[in-house]
């Protein structure tokens, strides 16, 4: 595949699946042996649409109204680096403590290798520590 597709198939992934919560573009666009690295946390590895799709229900349920904007985006042979930023509302207990309704920032970065149009492998790279940090702080004003 051209640099060109590869990078179209990265802005498509970011649109669809996380923009629009699109699940059927992970059964298109992701490997059916695919490899997730890194994603919800550093030592997480998701093999295949499934376990993909598990977790990204998982962040929908904890998150709506999730936009993420590609700030940079750079493709090399088979591979793309993506760095991004994350912008959600906390509206439900999907991570542990209850719904805050408070509207976070996730900033990171996506590597993937593409093959035949496909994504086989990425490394996600994301502080959710500093996210739960985030969500859980007291109003200034309290």
């Amino acid at each position: 595949m051209s640099l060109a597709a590869n990078k179209a198939l990265a802005q498509r992934w970011f649109e669809e699946v996380w923009n629009q919560g699109k699940e059927s573009t992970i059964d298109e666009l992701f490997h059916p042996q695919g490899k997730g690295y890194g994603f919800p946390e550093p030592h997480s590895i998701l093999i295949g649409p499934e376990a993909f799709k598990a977790i990204h229900r998982q962040f929908h349920s904890a998150f709506g109204d999730i936009h993420i904007t590609i700030d940079d985006l750079v493709a090399e042979g088979d591979r793309v680096a993506i760095r991004w930023t994350a912008t959600m509302k906390h509206t439900g207990d999907g991570l542990g403590f209850p719904a805050t309704g408070k509207t976070a920032t996730l900033p990171g970065a996506s590597f993937i290798t593409c093959r035949d149009g496909i994504m086989t492998e990425g490394w996600n790279s994301m502080d959710m520590t500093k996210l739960t940090l985030q969500l859980q702080e007291r109003d200034a004003q309290i």
